[in-house]
């Protein structure tokens, strides 16, 4: 079952938060921002839809630095159900694909609900000032990986941002595998 997030909600304010990286450091948002925009990704491990693109995404990620974007994964499935989205097998993805930007571990699912996030993938793209301007898909990836040539949305997207501080009024939502909650009591 594929979910769907919203579209863009052009201006909402990011809600900062503090999660412990792959890497043994704590990250905050405010801490990360990129000096002309911000990339905040919500993804997993084990998701067919994220496992299409973790090489895109690392590419996009690293590819839009230099224009002063800076990325961050969050992941927020529930472990327990979902062994394979563990934080030891977080890091053993971020390397298989050669992640440049920090994954972090979201176990309380308190990130998630704060920022609606709804599926993996599901792409944030802030402005400078941390305002969203961007919910859409990393390109026409589904479960399988779309044609090299294909147009790159959020990279395009991201690039805008980092040149004018505004979005794209024209965003096609991403889709992907619903974020896997925890059983609540």
């Amino acid at each position: 079952m594929s979910d769907q997030p919203p579209v863009c909600d052009f201006d909402w304010p990011a809600p900062d938060f503090q999660l412990p990286g792959i890497d043994g450091n704590d990250y905050r948002l405010t801490d990360i921002k990129g000096p002309t925009g911000t990339l905040v990704m919500f993804i997993c491990n084990h998701c067919p839809y994220v496992k299409a693109v973790a090489d895109r995404i690392a590419r996009d990620c690293a590819e839009l630095a230099p224009h002063g974007v800076s990325a961050i994964a969050v992941m927020s499935n529930d472990v327990a159900t979902y062994p394979a989205d563990a934080p030891d097998r977080m890091k053993l993805f971020a390397g298989q694909y050669g992640f440049t930007f920090p994954y972090v571990y979201d176990e309380t699912q308190e990130v998630a609900r704060a920022w609606g996030a709804v599926c993996t993938p599901d792409f944030f793209g802030f402005n400078a000032d941390l305002k969203l301007q961007y919910r859409g898909r990393l390109d026409e990836s589904r479960k399988d990986t779309a044609p090299p040539d294909v147009r790159r949305d959020l990279f395009e997207a991201m690039l805008q941002i980092a040149r004018t501080g505004a979005g794209p009024r024209d965003q096609v939502p991403s889709i992907g595998c619903s974020i896997k909650w925890k059983e609540t009591v």
